[in-house]
């Protein structure tokens, strides 16, 4: 690999994130509040993803159950991704795309809020959690990338996309887990004033 191809990578994760913060800092601000009012009222944070999504979801959910830069209490969040048993136990006896949705059924509270996170928006397992978390009348906030897929479509007025503006999986999933950690210091700065 030459230095100007580690070059490319760099100038291209920052003009994305900045295309991003351009674009929908509000709705991430916007999502940060939701979260905030969930937590407020007792509701947890759910999130799922698949492959590196998945990392993403479980990045978020320990941020929010340990603590992310500052120390206060134990939040309460679960990665619907951690679960080995009730994932292999749900795909073996249904379907791949099924172990979150049925996660979601037996866990989400009207309270609650799904992080659903999809960098193509296509994910059939993340496009059946928006729709159990509707059906359990769970507010989503669903991180996509390129042009938000079949999840932008299934979305409500109630819930909140954020979708990077970009095509490479790299880069969205590096803006990803900027958007993430936005989220997490709005929580504690809300809630803690951290």
């Amino acid at each position: 690999m030459s230095l100007t191809r580690i070059e490319k990578i760099f100038t291209e994760s920052i003009s994305v994130k900045q295309k991003t913060l351009q674009g929908i800092a509000d709705k991430i601000l916007s999502a940060g509040e939701l979260m905030v009012q969930s937590l407020l009222s007792e509701g947890k944070i759910m999130a799922c993803g698949n492959g590196g999504s998945a990392a993403d979801a479980q990045h978020f959910t320990s941020e929010l159950i340990n603590r992310f830069e500052s120390e206060r209490p134990a939040l309460p969040a679960i990665a619907l991704t951690t679960d080995t048993s009730a994932i292999t136990s749900i795909a073996n006896d249904y379907q791949y795309n099924d172990i979150f949705s049925r996660q979601i059924h037996a866990l989400g509270r009207e309270t609650d809020i799904l992080l659903a996170i999809s960098t193509s928006g296509q994910s059939p397992s993340i496009v059946q959690a928006i729709a159990a978390a509707h059906e359990r009348e769970v507010l989503v906030i669903a991180l996509t990338g390129k042009d938000g897929g079949a999840v932008a479509k299934i979305l409500t007025d109630e819930d909140i996309e954020l979708r990077v503006p970009a095509e490479q999986t790299a880069r969205i999933q590096e803006t990803h887990i900027t958007i993430i950690h936005a989220l997490c210091d709005q929580i504690d700065h809300q809630l803690f004033g951290a």
